[in-house]
Parts: C-alpha cells; sequence; structure tokens
C-alpha cells in the first residue's frame, strides 16, 4: 500500500488546482513571498522546490521540463540564474512558512511562503532615503535668499507692536510676502 503519497485536493477540480498552483509558483518566484493559505501554502511549497531541484543544473532538459510547469519567460529566467544558484549548497528546504493567524472573514491559518535567503527591502531603503532627505535640504537652504538683520528686525518689531488679535494677520501678510518674493526672484540655473 502506498500510505501517505496523496496530495490536498483543496476542493478545487484538476484545471482550477494546477492553474493555482502555477501562477503561485510563478508568484512566488516573483516576489520571493507570498502570502495565502496554510493549505495552499503546503501544496505550493511541494512543487516549488522541486522546480528548485530542477534549476541547480542549468539544462535543456531542465529548462523544458520547469517551462511546462513556470510559463512566464523573465520567471523562467530567474529561477535558473538567481534563484537556484543561491540555493546551490542546500540538499532541500529552500522555503519557510511563517504563520501570521487567521482571517477574519472565514478563520483560514493565514500564513507567509517565503524563500529561506529572502531578505527584507525596507531596512535597506530607509538610510538611503534619510540621505536623499538630507541632501536635498541642504539644496534649498543654499538656494534660498537669507534675510538681512535689517529685515527681520523690522519684522520682529512690527508683530511686537501689533495688539494679539493682530499679531496672526501680520504674520500671515509676512508669510504672503515671502512667497511673492520667492516668485519674483529669477532662478538661476
Amino acid at each position: 500500500m502506498n500510505h501517505k503519497n496523496g496530495f490536498n485536493p483543496l476542493s478545487r477540480t484538476t484545471a482550477h488546482r494546477r492553474a493555482m498552483s502555477r501562477n503561485m509558483v510563478t508568484s512566488l518566484f516573483r516576489y520571493e513571498r507570498i502570502t495565502t493559505t496554510k493549505s495552499k501554502a503546503l501544496e505550493v511549497r511541494r512543487a516549488a522546490e522541486k522546480l528548485i531541484t530542477r534549476g541547480k543544473l542549468d539544462s535543456v532538459h531542465n529548462r523544458r521540463e520547469v517551462a511546462k510547469y513556470i510559463q512566464d519567460e523573465k520567471i523562467l529566467n530567474k529561477l535558473f540564474t538567481e534563484i537556484s544558484p543561491r540555493m546551490k549548497e542546500r540538499n532541500g528546504g529552500y522555503t519557510r512558512v511563517l504563520k501570521l493567524g487567521y482571517r477574519q472573514g472565514d478563520a483560514a491559518d493565514v500564513v507567509i511562503l517565503e524563500l529561506v535567503d529572502y531578505k527584507l527591502d525596507t531596512e535597506e531603503k530607509e538610510p538611503a532615503k534619510k540621505v536623499e532627505k538630507k541632501a536635498t535640504v541642504k539644496a534649498e537652504s543654499e538656494t534660498k535668499p537669507k534675510k538681512t538683520a535689517a529685515k527681520a528686525k523690522e519684522t520682529t518689531s512690527d508683530v511686537e507692536k501689533a495688539p494679539k488679535a493682530k499679531k496672526a494677520t501680520t504674520t500671515k501678510k509676512t508669510a504672503t510676502k515671502k512667497v511673492a518674493e520667492k516668485k519674483e526672484e529669477p532662478k538661476a540655473e
């Protein structure tokens, strides 16, 4: 008897199940991380690991066998040139399933299926954004004309002399004057 050699039909017809599995494997290789239900993830994992194993040896035969399952040429090339070489030293276990909890609508187990060597991109992007912001702030401060001491004293003395009710209107006027001055100045190129 062949026990434990079956698969989960996922309550779908053969054609639907095959199409869904192909799409999910393609998405896994494209994004290297997908969110799905636990039962789907376990089925997709079986197919994905077999394809990664095939991708370790780049031959015409292996490419054609994998191409039966993955129709997208870019993803097929990515599997053979990027993903499988990264897994060269591993003997299996190329994917990881991380539990997220339960979906609100139907209480299904939701998991993240990802490649083992997946790295989050957010850590790399944050320092780059900070550097870019600092550079733009410095560039803007260099292009803005600096107030002379006399003009700064005039604006502060006007605000101090005005009553409290008029302070808000004077600050609005000074703000509009600043905007008008910026518009009138020609840009240096």
